[in-house]
């Protein structure tokens, strides 16, 4: 299957350096942002340095490198800021990642985002 990336997104400009954000975390091959529209107290952005469309994209092309630094970085953040249930005064977090029309997706560059520091109720409503 082909990807169309645009690398024009807002998030190939900022792994440019071409638009500011609040860095977490970087590594070789994956940045991590506080969201400017956070959803909840905690609300970061992590992303392959990769020109990666999506989640199935990134899972079917990455390399084993890319794959294991982006899991490691979501761990790491995760960690750092204090949402792992079993951590010390962690409650637990949600990954989203969305994916096409679908799955409303606005940013065509591979993203997941870490949201805690509250419930976050259910995960989808029923329609």
């Amino acid at each position: 299957m082909a990807y169309a990336y645009d690398d024009q997104n807002i998030f190939a400009k900022i792994l440019r350096g071409e638009i500011p954000n609040d860095t977490v975390l970087e590594t070789e091959h994956t940045l991590a942002f506080r969201d400017i529209q956070p959803k909840a107290p905690v609300h970061v952005l992590v992303i392959p340095r990769g020109a990666y469309v999506n989640a199935d994209h990134f899972a079917n092309t990455a390399s084993d490198a890319e794959l294991a630094d982006f899991q490691r970085v979501i761990g790491r953040i995760c960690t750092g800021e204090g949402l792992c249930p079993d951590g010390e005064g962690g409650a637990g977090y949600r990954l989203i990642s969305n994916a096409g029309t679908h799955g409303v997706q606005e940013v065509p560059h591979y993203h997941v985002h870490i949201l805690g520091g509250r419930n976050m109720g259910r995960m989808v409503d029923s329609d």
